[in-house]
Parts: C-alpha cells; sequence; structure tokens
C-alpha cells in the first residue's frame, strides 16, 4: 500500500508538469510531418471509414445493431461509440508501455519521478479522446440520437478508461524496459482485443456464442467501458448503477493492477537507468 500511496502521490503533485508536457508530447512526436499534430486526428478517422466500410456497409453489409435494451441502432454511431473507447485504451496502454524505455537518457538527466512518464502519454492522448467524442456526438445526431441527462457519466467511463489504462502502463513500462519483448506481446495481445471485445459485433447478437461465454466476456474490463460509453451516448440508463456487479468487478480489477503496478515500480525504478 505504501507503493501505491507513493504513486498516487507523485500524479497528484506533479499533475501540473502531466498537463504541461502532455501536449508537449503530442507535438513533438509530429513535428517532421507536413501536417503535424492533424495526423493525431485523421488516423482515427481513417481507421473508423475503414472498419464501417469492411464491417458496416461495403464487404459485410450489416443492419441496425441491438442494444441492451432491445433497441435497434444503426451500425455506424454504434461501432463509433465503442470505436473511441478503445482507440484510447489501446494507444494510451501501448505508447505508454513503451513511455519510459524509449526516454531513459533524458529522464537520466532530470529529476522528476518516473511514474508520471506513462500518465504523461495517457493524457496526451485525451486530447484526441475529446474531439473523438464531439465527433460522435455529431454523427449520432445525424442519426436522430441528441444529448440526454445520461450522458453525464461519460465522464466517469472515460475517468475509468485512463485509470485502467494507467494501470496497465504502469507494470508494462517497468517490464518493457527490463524485458523489450514485453511490448510487443502486449501490442499482439490488445489487437486481439479489438475482435473479442463488443467494438465491431454486439454481445446480444450473436445467437451462436454459448450463455457461459457471453457471461464471461461481460467481465472483460473493456466490454464494461464500450457498453457504458454506448449507454451514455443513446441514453439507454445508468449503466454503472444497473450493472453493478459489472461495476465492482471492474474496480477490484482495476485496482488490484494498479496496485500490483505500483508495486513492481517502485521495487525497479532506480534501477532502470542501468538499461540504457
Amino acid at each position: 500500500m505504501k507503493s501505491l500511496y507513493l504513486v498516487l502521490k507523485e500524479q497528484i503533485v506533479n499533475f501540473y508538469l502531466i498537463r504541461r508536457l502532455s501536449f508537449y508530447e503530442l507535438k513533438s512526436a509530429n513535428n517532421s510531418n507536413y501536417l503535424g499534430i492533424a495526423w493525431e486526428f485523421l488516423n482515427p478517422l481513417i481507421q473508423i471509414l475503414i472498419y464501417w466500410f469492411v464491417f458496416g456497409y461495403g464487404i459485410r453489409a450489416r443492419g441496425d445493431v441491438e442494444i441492451s435494451t432491445g433497441e435497434l441502432v444503426p451500425f455506424l454511431p454504434w461501432m463509433v461509440t465503442g470505436f473511441i473507447v478503445y482507440t484510447l485504451f489501446y494507444q494510451s496502454t501501448i505508447q505508454g508501455s513503451k513511455s519510459i524505455y524509449t526516454r531513459l537518457k533524458m529522464l537520466s538527466k532530470m529529476n522528476f519521478p518516473l511514474s508520471i512518464i506513462p500518465n504523461i502519454v495517457i493524457f496526451s492522448q485525451l486530447y484526441i479522446h475529446i474531439f473523438m467524442i464531439f465527433l460522435s456526438l455529431v454523427i449520432i445526431y445525424t442519426f436522430g440520437y441528441g444529448i440526454n441527462i445520461y450522458f453525464i457519466q461519460v465522464f466517469y467511463f472515460l475517468f475509468s478508461t485512463v485509470i485502467l489504462s494507467y494501470s496497465l502502463a504502469l507494470i508494462t513500462s517497468t517490464l518493457s524496459t527490463i524485458i523489450r519483448d514485453i511490448h510487443m506481446l502486449l501490442n499482439s495481445s490488445l489487437r486481439l482485443l479489438l475482435y473479442i471485445s463488443p467494438v465491431l459485433w454486439s454481445l446480444e447478437d450473436s445467437g451462436r456464442m454459448s450463455g457461459s461465454i457471453k457471461g464471461l466476456l461481460r467481465y472483460n474490463p473493456l466490454y464494461y467501458l464500450i457498453e457504458g460509453y454506448r449507454a451514455s451516448f443513446f441514453g439507454t440508463g445508468w449503466y454503472f448503477i444497473e450493472n453493478i456487479k459489472l461495476t465492482i468487478c471492474f474496480w477490484i480489477l482495476t485496482l488490484f493492477i494498479l496496485l500490483l503496478g505500483s508495486i513492481i515500480h517502485v521495487r525497479f525504478r532506480r534501477h532502470l537507468i542501468d538499461f540504457v
């Protein structure tokens, strides 16, 4: 618990620094491109168009998708509201996992805690995610869905996504510095997670899948976040209250990962400079 307290304290004390460096991180990553920072927003848009064409319109035409309330919603807004969560989680986790070892030489000359480095990367992704939230609102509005009172809970699910991403990045950024293969393994695993999470397909429509497998997939933390976002955008209810069992399981798992990541990080961070 001391490690967890120390890591959380470092995030709070250095919050201003995290916020400032996160924007610099986003800007410096695109200095060599003509369009600069615009690529950070164009890339997810291009991916959305590709997945929409492949899974929703062109090669495999999809009709309306049934959501948790039994209501049918068009495929494009349904997919977008799930894809933006996966994109934030994927980019935050994968970029966070290599955030320390790619900056070790620079960090050896600076004096601030290593635990804030993954958070800098995650915060840089928040600028893109906020833009994607507004884009999603525009898309669902064109399909006849307006903002409702349930949209307030999107901030809770955004916070939950950040905490989960940081918890995983704290572990993997430390281990990846010691064993580079961790980053490659994580990259493959997260890509697989796209297809076993309800980003491109609905668990409600998978009639061939047994009930036990469906029940197991519902405890996937990404399932909880994606369905929470969709409940917020489409106004189907207070998802985190109506699915209190999933909420409890999500936070037990997330806090366990955060605690484990804090212990590993504090234990090894003094020795990470040896891997320069």
